[in-house]
């Protein structure tokens, strides 16, 4: 697919930019509207394809939590072996712009799979919960407090660490939520490791504060995440903080979502995530 067709899409899930708008200008680039609805369909999420690990897998379990000290419902996923109880180690998923829907979800049980507790926050628990429509969760997501949501999440550590002390704990988080993680990192010493998944990076004065490991894998053809990338690396080096950042050449934002088909890309997907899951093991053991 052209690149100019990604961009424009990018744009419009992240500036935001109207769907009228969007729309008149992907019909203006294509050509033609029957040219704009194929290109739409090949771009947009379908999570139908969000099934990796299948909701009913044996060797998992899956439950909604709701945890009233962080204002917070989400979905946590765990071993069918060791049960719902979290002794050892949490993994907190965070969503894209686009909240708690099937594909976040997937990815819960895809770390459950190999041995980790996840719990994904729906951060759009206070305006009522991730809605069906994508474009509204977008919309609900640009009227989220930032400093809000980081205090959320780190409440949500502080609920599971009360029942268990010695738990350690990581995040990984998507495009909006990789910056999530990335500002989680500089907020709370009680985060043992960080994935971030082409998120912008947390304000440079703060980046002394981190404690956390971290991974940061980004997409070479991600304009607009990667500017935020060059002052980051420099103040992560400056304060000798542990990180490693990983550049998947010639993919584009959001490479590791499979519901959305033109912007997937299965090889740099796979490998980001098993270097995900080789991390966490090596960090939350």
């Amino acid at each position: 697919m052209d690149q100019r067709f990604v961009d424009l899409y990018d744009e419009y899930t992240h500036r935001p930019l109207d769907r009228r708008v969007f729309l008149e200008r992907l019909v203006a680039l294509a050509g033609s509207v029957t040219a704009a609805q194929a290109i739409l369909s090949a771009i947009e999420p379908s999570y139908a394809h969000a099934s990796v690990v299948a909701a009913d897998d044996p060797r998992i379990g899956a439950t909604s939590l709701d945890l009233p000290a962080a204002e917070l419902k989400g979905y946590l996923a765990f071993p069918k072996a060791k049960g719902p109880e979290i002794v050892q180690n949490l993994v907190i998923v965070i969503h894209e712009n686009r909240g708690l829907n099937p594909y976040v979800q997937d990815v819960a049980r895809r770390l459950a799979i190999e041995g980790f507790h996840a719990f994904a926050p729906d951060f759009l628990t206070p305006q009522g919960g991730t809605p069906q429509d994508p474009d509204q969760a977008r919309d609900m997501i640009a009227k989220a407090d930032m400093p809000k949501v980081v205090s959320s999440t780190a409440a949500v550590i502080a609920s599971f660490k009360a029942k268990s002390p010695s738990l350690k704990v990581g995040a990984v988080g998507f495009c909006w939520g990789g910056g999530v993680v990335n500002t989680l990192a500089t907020a709370t010493p009680a985060l043992d490791a960080g994935v971030v998944f082409y998120g912008v990076a947390p304000k440079v004065e703060d980046v002394s504060k981190i404690k956390a490991s971290l991974i940061m894998h980004h997409a070479s053809l991600d304009a607009r995440v990667n500017a935020t990338l060059p002052p980051y690396e420099a103040a992560l080096k400056a304060a000798n903080i542990a990180y490693q950042l990983y550049m998947y050449e010639g993919v584009n934002h959001a490479f590791h979502n499979e519901t959305s088909a033109e912007r997937y890309n299965d090889v740099a997907a796979k490998l980001a995530w098993q270097r995900t899951v080789d991390f966490f093991k090596a960090k939350l053991a």
